[in-house]
């Protein structure tokens, strides 16, 4: 018997292939927008994925009374926010890159502001003895640190490092709504979380487990003045909205900027539209004759 010869097998899978991918691209020049739509949700789906694989939980976004365009920062919340960072965060946390002058004007008075810097003792010196003293706090001293130094921070702390809150707001993906979610969203770890001793459950946080307990947990932790209920969600909005404005104090004198330059730009625009149009429109509706005498 005579066996027909064989084909070459890898050259007709070559072959095959491209003939195939001929016939796609053809079918997607026909069809551009199904091959769009298709595209898009692929891309879609891949994202979510994407997002779908991070270890924390993203922050709902929250209406601040200061996100808008033409709106400022609640002095009373920030004034409130300041009293909870001094009697809760200040224990841990610093704020090196504060001073008592960024309250004035801002959620303080100045004589309220210099007493604030009068009740802390800064060490100063050398004096005419050439020795190191203790004097009371003025307006150009920075918030107090509560640890010498990292290593005594994290001795104190299990071996984590408070972090800075200076421009925490700034340093964190979501901002505020980061913060103020981190501060409520303390839970109890679900079935399977096993956490190590010193460890809380927290699903807001990276990795879910954060050293950090609980800083806010009850109803009148704090003492206000203006006699605003001090509950936890009070406590956090405000604290968070204390830490916008430090990381960005400038935001008001922006926006305020901002409004005058665009009603001056447009303004300007409108007196050129008027200009061009009023010396133009001679020009532009004149009519040529070329007569032969």
């Amino acid at each position: 018997h005579h066996w027909p010869p064989r084909r070459n097998e890898p050259a007709a899978a070559a072959m095959m292939l491209t003939k195939g991918l001929q016939k796609a691209l053809s079918v997607a020049g026909r069809n551009k927008i199904s091959l769009a739509v298709g595209a898009g949700v692929l891309g879609g789906s891949l994202i979510g994925s994407a997002k779908a694989s991070d270890d924390a939980i993203p922050p709902p976004a929250y209406s601040w009374s200061h996100k808008g365009a033409f709106s400022s920062f609640d002095a009373a919340s920030m004034r409130r926010g300041y009293e909870v960072y001094r009697q809760v965060c200040s224990t841990c946390h610093a704020m090196n890159f504060l001073c008592y002058r960024n309250l004035v004007g801002t959620t303080h008075t100045k004589e309220h502001a210099e007493m604030l810097a009068g009740s802390i003792e800064v060490k100063d010196g050398p004096n005419d003895e050439g020795e190191m003293f203790d004097r009371p706090g003025k307006l150009f001293d920075r918030f107090p640190a509560p640890y010498p130094n990292e290593e005594a921070a994290r001795a104190a702390n299990g071996g984590a490092y408070p972090p800075d809150l200076s421009m925490i707001v700034k340093a964190r993906p979501h901002g505020e709504d980061y913060v103020f979610a981190l501060l409520t969203g303390y839970k109890e770890s679900p079935a399977g979380v096993q956490l190590r001793p010193g460890l809380h459950y927290n699903p807001y946080f990276s990795g879910g487990a954060i050293s950090m307990e609980a800083p806010l947990k009850e109803f009148g932790q704090v003492e206000w003045q203006d006699g605003t209920p001090p509950t936890v969600t009070q406590m956090a909005k405000d604290v968070s909205t204390f830490f916008a404005l430090a990381s960005g104090p400038e935001t008001d004198d922006r926006k305020k900027a901002g409004v005058k330059w665009i009603t001056a730009l447009l303004a300007a625009t409108a007196l050129a539209g008027y200009w061009k149009r009023f010396k133009w429109m001679p020009i532009k509706t004149r009519k040529i004759e070329y007569r032969s005498y």
